[in-house]
C-alpha cells in the first residue's frame, strides 16, 4: 500500500489538497442466493477499451466519465489502456489485465461451480475522475440499469 509520502512531491500537494467525497453509505444490495447460483459481473477503473473503441479522453474536463462495455467473450490480451500518467504505473496491467479485469478467472470460478455464470458483459471506466458528479448522476446510473437488464445478481469491483 503506498503513502502519500512515497509520492513526488507535486502528488503529494494534490492529494493533500483534494477535496475528497464522502458519501453514507448504505448497503444497496444484498445477494439473495449462493454464489454458486449467482451471475457475475466485472467493473474495473482501468480504463481498458478494445481495439474498435475509442479510447477515453484525458482531455475532459473533470475526468472523462464515461464507459465502455467489454463483451465476456474477450480476450484480454486485447484489452487497451487508455490511462496515461506518470503517477500510474501499468506495467502490471499490460503483462496480464487479468489483474484488473479478471476475465479468464471470472470464467474458471464459472467452470469450477464457484460462481453461477459469468455475465454477458462487463464495464470499463477511467480510473481518475476528480470531479465526479457526472459519473454519479449520469454514467453509474446507466451502468447500473445495464446490470439489471443483464440479470448480474453481483458485481466485482478492481479500482486501480
Amino acid at each position: 500500500m503506498a503513502r502519500l509520502s512515497d509520492l513526488k512531491f507535486t502528488y503529494w500537494l494534490y492529494m493533500k489538497g483534494y477535496r475528497h467525497r464522502s458519501h453514507e453509505w448504505r448497503p444497496g444490495a444484498c445477494l439473495r442466493k449462493p454464489l454458486s447460483e449467482a451471475r457475475i459481473a466485472l467493473i474495473t477503473t482501468a480504463a481498458f477499451h478494445l481495439p474498435d473503441q475509442p479510447p477515453f479522453n484525458e482531455t475532459v474536463r473533470g475526468g472523462d466519465y464515461s464507459y465502455r462495455e467489454i463483451p465476456a467473450a474477450s480476450d484480454a490480451r486485447q484489452l487497451r489502456i487508455a490511462h496515461r500518467s506518470d503517477a500510474f504505473d501499468d506495467a502490471g496491467l499490460r503483462a496480464d489485465p487479468n489483474l484488473a479485469l479478471p476475465l479468464e478467472r471470472l470464467d474458471e470460478l464459472a467452470r469450477e461451480g464457484i460462481i453461477g455464470e459469468v455475465s454477458p458483459r462487463h464495464f470499463s471506466f477511467m480510473g481518475s475522475i476528480p470531479a465526479p458528479s457526472r459519473l454519479v448522476k449520469t454514467t453509474a446510473p446507466e451502468v447500473a440499469a445495464r446490470l439489471l437488464d443483464d440479470k448480474a445478481d453481483a458485481v466485482l469491483l478492481t479500482p486501480v
